[in-house]
């Protein structure tokens, strides 16, 4: 088997805020070894139920968190930024199965922990079809575009509930349960990464019984900033549509909406 790991930190066991997600916060260094260790838990129970080749995708932050020398020496890494299939950059047709590691829930989502969708900073909202979408949703679209399943997810409560609203029954690791947007109460990283561990097993297991998420037809993206200058400069293009202030709508396949998300969540003027 050969299999995709996309690997964000807000949903690691622990984490709450910027104290552990940003390189200034005093736990970071900290929490960029559990981001880590519960990757690697992911590769090795994949590796003791047969997978051979691995992709991971560092996706959190600037996209360059994960401990080089600290995962097996064999799989490759995806890093840093910009990058067109985004937090799903690497996949294709040839994988089995694709685990989301450490995920959070979407910015609409008042029972998440650290929830956003993208970019804390630049978006409010992020909608397909006239339905909130979270991060592990929209990832969740580009695998199924190249005909992959999502088998497994990690994170808190919220993250695995939204996700497996969306996808059908997967099999979800919850690793702490909200108390706030800033307030956790969670398992203890040894006893996070076991857990993982068994559910990318029961994953691997029932991995063809799952079906790859997909959406038929052209998909409408509605994208609200919080910036409305973003939204007016972007409403420039001929095909994008200002529909609201703060918001842009863009029509096309999941590709497209990715590289656009990624254009409109990266670009800045002094980009060298």
């Amino acid at each position: 088997m050969k299999i995709y790991i996309s690997a964000d930190m807000e949903g690691v066991a622990g984490v709450v805020g910027q104290e552990q997600l940003t390189t200034q916060g005093f736990e970071y260094h900290q929490f960029r070894e559990f981001m880590t260790a519960e990757v690697g838990a992911a590769i090795e129970a994949a590796r003791d139920a047969g997978a051979i080749e691995f992709v991971v995708s560092d996706s959190h932050g600037n996209g360059q968190n994960l401990l080089m020398d600290k995962l097996p020496q064999d799989i490759q890494l995806v890093r840093s930024w910009p990058r067109p299939l985004g937090m799903m950059e690497g996949i294709d047709d040839s994988f089995d199965a694709a685990f989301f590691i450490g995920y959070h829930s979407s910015a609409g989502n008042i029972d998440g922990i650290a929830a956003h969708t993208v970019s804390s900073t630049a978006f409010s909202s992020l909608k397909i079809n006239g339905t909130e979408t979270s991060e592990g949703g929209f990832n969740a679209l580009i695998a199924g575009h190249f005909g992959v399943s999502v088998v497994m997810i990690s994170g808190d409560d919220a993250a695995v509930r939204e996700v497996s609203n969306a996808l059908g029954p997967i099999e979800g690791a919850i690793v702490k349960r909200h108390i706030g947007h800033s307030s956790d109460r969670t398992l203890m990283p040894e006893a996070a990464r076991a857990l993982i561990s068994e559910k990318v097993q029961a994953g691997l297991r029932r991995r063809q019984k799952m079906k790859p998420y997909r959406s038929n037809g052209p998909l409408t993206l509605d994208l609200t900033f919080k910036n409305d200058k973003a939204a007016e400069l972007l409403a420039y293009l001929p095909n994008v549509e200002r529909i609201e202030n703060h918001t842009v709508r863009f029509v096309g396949n999941i590709i497209e909406l990715s590289m656009f998300v990624e254009m409109a969540c990266s670009y800045r003027s002094t980009m060298s």
